[in-house]
């Protein structure tokens, strides 16, 4: 059993190429995953570090605040009241003296029932229960930090959000004369630290290593890519030339094959044939006397005449003849093709669209193989729509071709079975000896062009030919017969 054309496209250079390009394209995601993970580690350092700084601000705070704060105030006026004018003034003065230098956006200073006392923001002193569970952590003498980004899901998942804040909570004790703190809670600090400057550099940072990995492996690609398709260019010519070769010594050995057995049968077969329907057409006569609604002689009549279309076909698609080349248009042919298919058009419901360019040229060809090539195509054309349907018809034509679209808008064909349907004998017909498409392949190659049929997008089947405007040289190895086709050949 011969291989199939894509078995034998499989060239040298596919074992090399596979495990080179998947190598490339894996040493390329290891280097992507080194990345975000180099990326997030340097994320998670930048934060651990954020979170340190902020508490040292805060160990900072707590000793000046007591210091000069607490402990002057308490001294002076015997109790701590921030809504005291002066007091404010002096609370904010060390606070800012302090923080003048740092990296904080905003910090708050909560009492123990939960209230802000102070803050940067005038606008939060006051302020109840909003603390959250950092406040309540801190007042149980646990220091917390979280991180908050905002941006969308993108820009959150690729680490470069639009605003990026660190806000820490850390118990204000009471210190000791030498410096220690206490385990006294007398409020919170929460601390906000504006992170997204030193996000965007880390993001930029892993941009450039992003772009510096692909820019090398690209590199190496294209170097890859030189390499092996100049060594493949040569290697592919030679498998192709084999290929085709193959080709056409397995098809000249089913022609062989196929005309060797015709030339056996067809006198062996014909003449009993022949004889076979004669007398049944005979015995149709003398029954119709005595038993009008006897159907047997009707029924060996119809299949000796089946038997010797299939036997004609197998002679068609075997003894082929040289075509007969003379000036014709293929409009004309195609509208002869529809005036023969009418009755059954009109029958069963079918719609033919045409569209013709204008001004098309004639071609030499054999107008009565054409004619025979044609109908093959609209009868197939109409099985695949055994309920009625369009069927488009459009010739076109450029400098060199005319050019034939016949379109159905049946179920199409199976993709496994779509490369097959050239191969002598293959159908998907109850009926038909599946030479019929080879035969329409032979005529057209016969006279210079070539036939392709695929699945339409949406559905059904598009069947293109191309036929040279300029004369045709025949191929005396490859014609045949000007014959009628069985109707369900293919």
């Amino acid at each position: 059993m011969n291989a199939t054309p894509s078995e034998e496209r499989i060239k040298p250079f596919r074992l090399v190429k596979y495990f080179t390009f998947t190598g490339i394209i894996v040493i390329f995601l290891v280097i992507i995953v080194l990345t975000v993970l180099n990326t997030h580690w340097v994320r998670s350092m930048q934060r651990k570090s954020s979170e340190d700084y902020a508490h040292v601000l805060i160990e900072n705070l707590n000793h000046q605040v007591v210091l000069q704060f607490i402990i002057p105030v308490g001294l002076r006026y015997g109790k701590i009241q921030l809504s005291n004018k002066e007091q404010f003034e002096r609370m904010d003065n060390v606070v800012r003296s302090t923080l003048h230098s740092f990296k904080v956006k905003a910090l708050n200073i909560y009492s123990m029932d939960n209230i802000v006392s102070y803050s940067f923001d005038t606008d939060m002193i006051g302020r109840r229960k909003y603390g959250g569970t950092g406040y309540q952590l801190a007042v149980e003498g646990k220091s917390t930090s979280k991180l908050i980004q905002r941006g969308n899901f993108l820009q959150i998942l690729l680490g470069f959000p639009k605003e990026v804040r660190l806000i820490s909570f850390a118990p204000l004790r009471w210190e000791k004369p030498l410096g220690q703190f206490t385990r006294d809670v007398l409020g919170v600090v929460e601390i906000e630290q504006d992170l997204s400057e030193d996000y965007k550099a880390i993001f930029k940072i892993q941009i450039l290593a992003v772009i510096t990995s692909t820019a090398l492996i690209g590199a190496l690609f294209v170097v890859l890519i030189f390499v092996v398709k100049r060594g493949e260019g040569i290697i592919q010519k030679r498998a192709m030339e084999r290929l085709r070769l193959k080709e056409r010594l397995s098809r000249a050995e089913k022609l062989s094959a196929i005309g060797e057995m015709a030339a056996g049968i067809s006198h062996e077969i014909r003449n009993p044939l022949g004889i076979i329907r004669s007398s049944a057409e005979l015995l149709k006569k003398k029954v119709i006397k005595f038993e009008p609604a006897n159907t047997i002689p009707d029924i060996i009549v119809e299949e000796s005449g089946r038997l010797n279309q299939i036997i004609t076909d197998f002679i068609n698609f075997a003894r082929p003849r040289s075509p007969n080349l003379a000036s014709c248009r293929i409009d004309e042919v195609l509208e002869k093709n529809l005036t023969y298919l009418a009755p059954q058009i009109k029958e069963q419901g079918y719609i033919i669209k045409k569209n013709y360019q204008n001004s098309l040229p004639e071609i030499m060809a054999d107008s009565s193989m054409l004619y025979q090539s044609f109908l093959n195509i609209l009868i197939n054309s109409m099985q695949a729509m055994p309920d009625g349907g369009r069927i488009q018809i459009g010739v076109s034509f450029n400098d060199s071709f005319v050019v034939i679209h016949i379109d159905d808008e049946g179920h199409g064909i199976p993709e496994d079975i779509l490369e097959k349907i050239w191969d002598p004998f293959f159908t998907n017909k109850e009926k038909g000896s599946g030479l019929g498409l080879g035969i329409v392949k032979n005529i057209i190659e016969t006279h210079g062009g070539s036939i392709q049929i695929s699945n339409r997008p949406v559905r059904g089947v598009r069947v293109t030919i191309e036929l040279p405007i300029t004369k045709a040289e025949p191929n005396t190895s490859e014609s045949l017969n000007s014959v009628p086709l069985d109707s369900g050949a293919q």
